[in-house]
């Protein structure tokens, strides 16, 4: 509910009502018409997104660019506001059909954001940080920025990072044929190993790939 207080903010799934019973809570939330989740989205659209243009969906200039970034703004919103959503995904996030708009939803495994570090786990596997699976504790942003790398690297390659992309990647070696020298550049500053070598989550949106395009890795 704490991610919903204030102005509503298009990225993240709205709070229509709630009741409180003393055994549980009933939650309404927003669902847009026509929607789907972004797992499927993806998976209709042959398992991955073109990095600059939406294929066999509509006429739109929004694609896996515009998709990133809103799923970097409802991150954001959610720290802002002191939320930890702590399980970033494709399939926790919707989109609209019409207009390729998409919603974080499903805060189930949040906390409150906090400055100390984390020791218990909530998410899933495949999203989270390294550093938690080698000391047992992590941090709130730097542990977001890394999931939001993950759901990147799926939308664009249509797999999780192997073992050696990771490697390259922590290298900063790492290069797709077809996408650009930045998309693989923010590829690599949000999947450092290290989370002090992570880009700040509020640096993603003024990351050079948002801004121009330039030749293709090969």
């Amino acid at each position: 509910m704490l991610a919903c207080q204030g102005d509503d903010v298009p990225e993240i799934e709205r709070l229509v009502d709630w009741q409180e019973y003393p055994d549980q809570f009933v939650m309404v939330l927003e669902r847009p018409s026509p929607c789907e989740g972004l797992e499927e989205f993806v998976a209709s659209n042959g398992g991955k997104l073109d990095e600059e243009s939406a294929k066999e969906i509509i006429l739109t200039e929004k694609t896996a660019k515009d998709i990133m970034w809103q799923a970097t703004e409802a991150a954001e919103i959610c720290s802002i506001r002191g939320v930890f959503h702590r399980d970033i995904k494709l399939e926790n996030f919707l989109i609209n059909l019409n207009t390729l708009e998409v919603k974080l939803i499903d805060f189930g495994c949040g906390d409150l954001l906090k400055n100390s570090a984390y020791t218990d786990f909530m998410g899933t596997e495949m999203y989270f940080c390294p550093e938690f699976f080698h000391t047992g504790e992590y941090y709130g942003k730097p542990a977001t920025v890394y999931s939001l790398g993950v759901l990147f690297f799926a939308m664009l390659c249509g797999n999780f990072p192997s073992v050696h992309d990771l490697d390259q990647i922590n290298e900063r070696r790492w290069c797709k044929d077809g996408l650009t020298i930045e998309c693989c550049r923010l590829v690599e500053d949000c999947l450092q190993w290290y989370p002090d070598e992570r880009i700040d989550l509020e640096r993603i949106r003024y990351h050079g790939w948002f801004q121009v395009l330039s030749g293709l890795c090969t």
